[in-house]
């Protein structure tokens, strides 16, 4: 789970948003504002909102900003709640009449989400930040403005050093937005060098000075202090951190004085901040107040030790031997194959029916001692090795029963609605825990808890041996309204979720009625007046040009309704076009993550001039050190080069492109790194192996179609067999993924078209070799070992994307995109069969926009309209495998020659 999505849940009900949007009643509107933030403009000076702060300019005379570094040594402050407001207006009358430029988080909802349990560790604490001139001016303002805020707290600035005991710190960094392309191949903020040259602004979050600056004398006593506090003097060891939050860590150790394993859960004063406002250090006391209420129960780890290190706070338990809930799914859920055998969806039945008993007499025992637990979810469930018996952990949300408090922390997939209060929040969790023990699928009930009658109906086809009692009983649980104000018997009317909503007007099989309904959906989310993004999805596009792109923006939105066989939307176009012009800065420049894709699709729609002058925008960077994938780096660059070359004959796009097939082939000739590769279409070799693939189509030299099967062996190399079902997936080391984007269907859609094209050639399977009809040179030979191992991959694939269940429907990490695969290949299992079933199960995600068809986006915590994860992606995959014509299909990947399509799904 991404925990940084739930902060973006916050902001509407329907869609993710950015957080100082945040609206309780479900209108958009500003978050209220500090009365500092609101004050008159000094005569002089020009402020602007830019994301998160609220910058304040000293200008010229000629109204310009005064000119000032582009990078230095920045003083940040950080605040509570209760002394932000003081420290902003300090802030304000100390710089203002000094002509230093600053900016500060304007409204006390921003400052929350800053510190929030789950916030970036990066940017924790940062609620001021100060730009001196020069290191003089530094040490004059953190002296006299160090003076003026004494005494006042506020949260730890983990990347920066502290300044004596008060809420300044300091950090080298950019002033100025600069970008470079840093070692993985990804636009990042940047600073100058010794030598002047562009290199990253590191912001991790730690303290670090880089080597070509020197800390000035003044701060090494403030190093020197830093560097005091250790663990050494500890009488425990260490041996591994298992978890990072913005309110501390928590560490596996092994007490050096008896030898017992134990858990250390470490807690930061003012960051990592609940709902209710409490820190970390709060939260840890009211855990160590409840597993002590708890101890002897046998079903929660016994509280050790209690002790302070510096100024932050540790808990010491017994270290639980297992594993939680959620990792089980991976290991014994039968839905993860094709075909289960009903011998092992029994068994599981079992299993799971005797684990949820297990956690209602656990739940029962902690209520017996007087405690709600209120995070009750199944990351906080642990599993003993037996596999039978489970421990509770995560107390920190628990409260006396007798308080009947409302929920302040939850998984997203257990989080109770607002009447629920004491032990009926954890009854609300144990009925999820019902549904997501079969389908973990129930964060969709924080969008609409009217889904849990269908996926009641869906757990009962799939698992028929599961009661039906059991269901309905969660099922009742979950929709139930106590004050029974709706339907006069405590539940909700049929089809009626969480905001009121109906179930979708149609199924996604009923094509063509799903696609005009899911084309409805999406034009009512746009916000043409809106300047962050025209369509809502995933959280990304709210990154720099995120909003634009083919991924997640404006580009892919419009690219899957031309490629549906929708309507123009004339609108949309216009406002594509008004916000390039130019480009927001930093914008990424790759194909699905910035300006090369909205080029390309600006091309697709006929407005070719400004699809030029985005193209021109970026071979003005170093594009060149792009990393090689798809997503953002070469592979995709070279692509949208080469149709532009195509498309408007100009010869220097042509050159540009072939420039970057050499780059690919020559870097992957080189030797593969010793560091764990990422594999799949968007950030593996196989983006790499659709460029060179296409380029060899275009140029016919046999070396690009040689280097794309070397590309795609890499990827290959990357991949397992899964026990369960022998699908072929890709391995990350922790999990293995069957999805379009990071897992093995993106590889066996290039890998169809690469056997397609060996095929046609007469290569492969020990063929001998002859030339092409067309006249091109020969393509090489591939043995016949590598033409059994691509066709094995080929197939081990396909397995893996007709499995029963996939968590999310999205079309780069879900069901959207096995359907996508199925629809265009012609491998042996990709049968018309298959497809109707995945089409089906993309049903089980369906949800209403405005009474038309829509889906969840990455997290399912809130409706997705964008390619990568949302109604677009869907809407894109359904028109390939439902479409009339079959045409529809991702940039370079049309659908192949009729002769290779197996069949049709009508």
């Amino acid at each position: 789970m991404d925990k940084r999505y739930e902060v973006y849940a916050l902001a509407d009900r329907h869609f993710y948003d950015t957080p100082d949007r945040f609206s309780a009643d479900g209108r958009e509107h500003p978050a209220p504002l500090l009365e500092t933030a609101c004050r008159t403009v000094p005569e002089g000076w020009h402020a602007a909102r830019t994301g998160d702060w609220l910058m304040l300019t000293p200008l010229d005379t000629d109204g310009t900003p005064l000119p000032s570094p582009a990078q230095g040594w920045k003083i940040h402050s950080s605040a509570t709640a209760a002394n932000a407001e003081q420290i902003a207006r300090t802030v304000w009358d100390y710089c203002v009449p000094r002509r230093i430029p600053f900016k500060f988080v304007p409204g006390p909802h921003l400052l929350h989400l800053r510190n929030a349990k789950y916030a970036g560790r990066d940017t924790s604490g940062k609620f001021v930040t100060i730009y001196p001139s020069d290191e003089e001016q530094l040490q004059r303002t953190l002296d006299e403005l160090g003076e003026l805020l004494a005494g006042l707290e506020g949260p730890y600035i983990l990347t920066d050093l502290r300044w004596y005991d008060g809420p300044l710190y300091v950090r080298y960094g950019a002033f100025a937005r600069r970008y470079v392309v840093d070692e993985r191949g990804s636009l990042v903020p940047a600073v100058a060098d010794g030598s002047g040259r562009l290199v990253p602004d590191r912001r991790a979050p730690s303290f670090h000075v880089p080597d070509w600056v020197t800390l000035p004398e003044f701060l090494q006593p403030h190093l020197d202090a830093r560097n005091t506090t250790t663990t050494g003097e500890l009488p425990y060891r260490i041996e591994k951190a298992l978890h990072f939050s913005n309110g501390g860590g928590v560490y596996a150790g092994t007490d050096t004085r008896n030898g017992r394993r134990v858990a250390l859960k470490e807690a930061r004063p003012h960051a990592g901040l609940a709902a209710d406002r409490a820190d970390a250090v709060v939260r840890l006391e009211r855990e160590k107040a409840a597993l002590e209420r708890a101890a002897g129960t046998g079903v929660v780890p016994e509280v050790r030790d209690w002790f302070t290190l510096g100024d932050h706070r540790f808990l010491v338990m017994d270290f639980i031997e297992g594993s939680p809930l959620n990792s089980f799914f991976a290991k014994r859920h039968p839905l993860l194959t094709p075909d289960p055998s009903p011998e092992k969806v029994a068994a599981y039945t079992a299993w799971a029916l005797r684990i949820h008993a297990a956690v209602e007499r656990a739940v029962a025992a902690v209520h017996e001692r007087g405690l709600a637990i209120n995070d009750l979810h199944v990351f906080n469930i642990m599993v003993t090795p037996d596999e039978e018996s489970v421990y509770l952990i995560d107390f920190e949300a628990a409260a006396p029963a007798e308080d009947n408090a409302r929920q302040v922390v939850a998984h997203p997939g257990f989080f109770a609605p607002p009447d629920r209060r004491g032990t009926d929040v954890d009854l609300y969790a144990l009925a999820c825990l019902r549904m997501a023990l079969f389908l973990p699928v129930t964060t969709l009930f924080v969008v609409d808890r009217g889904k849990a009658a269908h996926l009641a109906e869906v757990i009962a086809e799939q698992f028929p041996d599961v009661p039906r009692s059991f269901l309905d009983e969660a099922v009742t649980e979950i929709t139930r309204d106590p004050d029974a104000a709706r339907t006069g018997d405590g539940t909700d009317p049929p089809g009626a979720g969480r905001h009121g909503r109906t179930a979708p007007p149609v199924v996604p099989g009923d094509w063509p009625y799903s696609r005009d309904s899911m084309v409805k959906a999406v034009l009512a989310s746009a916000t043409p007046e809106r300047d962050d993004r025209l369509f809502p999805g995933d959280i990304a596009q709210f990154s720099d040009g995120g909003g634009l792109g083919l991924a997640h923006g404006a580009a892919g939105v419009l690219y899957a309704l031309e490629a549906s066989g929708a309507d123009r939307y004339d609108e949309g176009e216009q406002w594509l076009l008004h916000h390039t012009a130019p480009p927001p800065p930093g914008s990424p420049l790759g194909l699905y993550d910035g300006l090369a894709g909205v080029a390309l699709v600006l091309d697709q729609l006929g407005h070719r001039q400004r699809a030029l002058d985005l193209i021109a925008g970026i071979l003005q960077e170093n594009w060149r050190n792009l990393a090689s994938d798809l997503k953002g780096g070469l592979a995709g660059l070279g692509l949208v080069l080469g149709r532009l070359a195509d498309t408007t004959g100009e010869p220097d796009l042509r050159r540009h492109a072939a420039e970057a097939a050499d780059i690919l082939v020559r870097r992957l000739g080189e030797p593969l790194p010793d560091t764990r590769r990422r594999a799949g279409l968007l950030r593996g070799a196989t983006g790499p192996a659709l460029f060179l693939l296409r380029w060899y189509e275009q140029t016919g030299e046999a070396r690009f179609l040689s280097a794309a099967a070397e590309a795609l062996r890499r990827d290959l190399a990357c991949c397992v067999v899964q026990q369960a079902g022998g699908g072929l997936e890709v391995d990350e080391g922790w999990r293995t993924l069957p999805y379009l984007g990071d897992g093995s269907a993106g590889i066996g859609l290039v890998l169809d078209d690469y056997l397609a094209q060996v095929d046609a050639t007469g290569e492969g399977s020990g063929s001998p070799t002859r030339t092409a009809d067309d006249g091109r040179e020969p393509a090489p030979p591939g043995t016949a070992s590598d033409m059994e191992e691509f066709q094995r991959a080929r197939s081990g694939i396909v397995t893996a994307a007709t499995s029963r269940f996939y968590a999310q429907p999205g079309l780069f990490q879900g069901r959207a995109g096995m359907i996508l695969h199925l629809a265009r290949s012609s491998a042996p299992g990709a049968t018309p069969e298959r497809l109707e079933q995945q089409i089906a199960g993309l049903g089980w995600f369906a949800m209403s926009y405005q009474g038309q068809l829509a889906f969840p986006g990455h997290q399912m915590m809130r409706l997705s309209m964008d390619l990568a994860t949302g109604t677009a992606g869907c809407l894109l995959a359904l028109a390939a495998a439902r479409g009339a014509e079959r045409t529809a299909h991702l940039p370079f990947l049309p659908p192949p020659p009729a002769a290779h399509i197996r069949g049709s799904v009508t």
